[in-house]
């Protein structure tokens, strides 16, 4: 997920903008039009702004509602810029027939405790809100991460099948009680619904451990391990959403493109080759590096990349949604985006302005490396 990135939130404390800055600029409504009137949080930037935008466009929407902390560049929307977590949220929620939450921070930069703060609280406000003011639907945007990437793990995953994720990963354990908050928001607020939408790796513009992965020079695969690849575009992400917000669907399900790829498709289609460790070599060094702050990325995030956690999408499907982006085309994609990066070590070269915000593969790769010249001097000292 997307760090993300177009779902990537800065936690960071609200300004007070001045009225010149912060224009709210309202969409004449249509008499004719009696779609519903969606409000969505994160609207300034990444899948937030897409969807302000593409909801904004349509003819099946009355009107939409956009809140952040700034002001976005869809003037179609009725703007209110503030943080989330403001109780007022709920004054700016009135109206709305359904919200959509996209104001989460997933980024591998964001001190953890300030990040879990943010996305925590933040999904607690709106869904007290919305229920407060008498919105009839809230949808959830978290990861299809949240089933966990296991060994045993049946290829593909029921969409019901139990999370059995950990907080190991990167925001894995924030989106975690998000869902377990969405799940209780019915119960304790009744006439709310919860729609959750768990999207598979996500490509467009995002910055993620998982993206970084294709970054390095090598791909890491861990001796024993069986990695499979669902990416999800953007693109789909926000028409998945939009189906959510019209109530063409509802539940907790999954999007993403039809099927997967195996390790070895991928490193045939991206014409990168494999360093292969072991997984006690390639755990530990990630586990080890992380502890001492030479990157941010976890040792659970190498998880992700070991073992399968594909996931059906026949709910979508059997709403009448289907994906535009096949698997191949988003890996296309993601390569064209990531061309020119290398991320080693816990830092992308060839960008004086890099910071330390490598992906746990890509350090493992070069520690690898490194390991490999190291055992070649000791064996030639032997000779």
């Amino acid at each position: 997920m997307s760090s993300p990135d177009p779902q990537v939130r800065a936690a960071r404390n609200l300004t007070d903008p001045s009225p010149e800055s912060t224009p709210e600029e309202k969409r004449p409504r249509s008499p004719g039009n009696r779609g519903p009137v969606v409000a969505v949080t994160g609207a300034a930037t990444g899948i937030g702004e897409l969807l302000t935008a593409h909801l904004a466009a349509s003819d099946a929407i009355k009107q939409v509602i956009a809140i952040d902390e700034r002001r976005g560049e869809v003037s179609e929307a009725t703007w209110h810029i503030l943080d989330v977590r403001d109780p007022a949220i709920a004054e700016k929620l009135r109206g709305a027939d359904v919200v959509v939450h996209l104001a989460l921070d997933l980024d591998l930069e964001t001190d953890p405790a300030a990040r879990t703060a943010y996305n925590v609280r933040g999904t607690q406000t709106v869904l007290t809100a919305a229920a407060a003011v008498g919105v009839h639907r809230v949808v959830l945007c978290t990861s299809a991460m949240v089933y966990g990437a296991l060994a045993d793990n049946d290829v593909p995953l029921s969409e019901d099948a139990d999370l059995r994720a950990t907080a190991e990963a990167t925001g894995v354990g924030d989106l975690l009680e998000i869902e377990r908050l969405g799940r209780r928001a019915p119960r304790a607020h009744p006439g709310l619904n919860v729609t959750v939408v768990r999207p598979t790796v996500l490509v467009g513009g995002t910055d993620t451990a998982l993206t970084r992965y294709f970054e390095s020079p090598r791909l890491l695969v861990v001796a024993g391990s069986r990695p499979t690849w669902q990416f999800c575009h953007v693109e789909d992400l926000v028409t998945a959403l939009e189906y959510a917000a019209l109530e063409k669907i509802d539940g907790e399900f999954a999007v993403g493109c039809e099927g997967w790829l195996e390790q070895e498709e991928v490193e045939e289609l991206s014409g990168v080759r494999r360093m292969e460790l072991p997984s006690a070599v390639a755990l530990g060094a990630a586990a080890r590096l992380h502890r001492i702050g030479l990157t941010p990325s976890p040792a659970g995030d190498l998880a992700y990349t070991m073992h399968p956690w594909v996931v059906s999408v026949s709910r979508l499907h059997d709403a009448g949604w289907r994906p535009k982006w096949t698997n191949e085309e988003v890996l296309g994609a993601l390569l064209e985006e990531v061309e020119g990066r290398h991320t080693l070590a816990g830092r992308r070269l060839g960008r004086k302005d890099a910071t330390a915000a490598g992906a746990a593969g890509a350090t493992v790769a070069l520690l690898g490396a490194a390991a490999v010249v190291r055992r070649a001097r000791k064996a030639r000292r032997r000779i």
